[in-house]
């Protein structure tokens, strides 16, 4: 945690700069350990440009919940081999626990996905492990 941010106030926070993730997609962190001083939450924007999908992967340690902001379809695929497949609109809540490799899939290829993310890991550098063995299991 950042010593310098005070904890003992609420405020509002600005955010940080945005990035590209591991795993694909844009991140731009809100509240996180080092924006706000959190101890155990991250709540950003998560943004998945057309026609892209994230690498295959899990995390670890958290759980993470999203909130489908604007898009038209966004498949979620999870599960052992990826075999799960369910479909996102806008409006739609995803969750994702601990331990559970998933791949997301921006069917369109004009609009961006744009979603509300949060997870119970503060740190940029979340529980996150990378599956490239299971990258082909979804097209």
């Amino acid at each position: 945690m950042n010593e310098q941010l005070d904890i003992t106030t609420a405020r509002v926070v600005r955010g940080d700069e945005s990035y590209r993730s591991p795993q694909g997609p844009i991140y731009a962190p809100g509240i996180n350990a080092q924006t706000a001083g959190a101890r155990v939450l991250f709540l950003g924007m998560v943004t998945l440009p057309p026609g892209e999908r994230t690498k295959a992967h899990i995390h670890e340690h958290h759980e993470s919940a999203f909130y489908l902001l604007s898009g038209e379809e966004v498949e979620l695929c999870s599960g052992p081999r990826l075999e799960h497949r369910s479909v996102a609109r806008a409006g739609d809540y995803l969750f994702i626990p601990a331990g559970v490799a998933h791949v997301a899939v921006n069917r369109s290829t004009s609009v961006p996905a744009v979603f509300i993310g949060a997870r119970n890991e503060p740190t940029a550098s979340e529980s996150l492990a990378m599956r490239p063995e299971l990258d082909g299991c979804v097209g």
